[in-house]
């Protein structure tokens, strides 16, 4: 399951783990104008553990999942 907000400054997409057990934490994703910031408990240490991703990141990992294994160069954004 997901949801989907659109607030002020950010699109904030919220992934629910649902199914079998073990089930793992909520994971946010938060889209902001020049990042991406990946969120998810840690039940371990009782903290919010959080990423940030920069655009080209955000792209190279989309082009990533639909590639087979290797290493590739992806061409500058502009």
């Amino acid at each position: 399951m997901l949801t989907i907000e659109h607030d002020f400054d950010a699109t904030v997409v919220t992934l629910v783990d649902e199914g079998a057990a073990p089930l793992q934490e909520d994971v946010i994703v938060c889209a902001f104008e020049d990042c991406v910031t990946v969120e998810q408990f840690d039940a371990r240490t009782g903290e919010m553990m959080k990423i940030t991703l920069s655009l080209t990141q955000v792209r190279d990992l989309g082009a990533a999942l639909n590639l087979p294994e290797g290493i590739y160069s992806t061409p500058p954004a502009g």
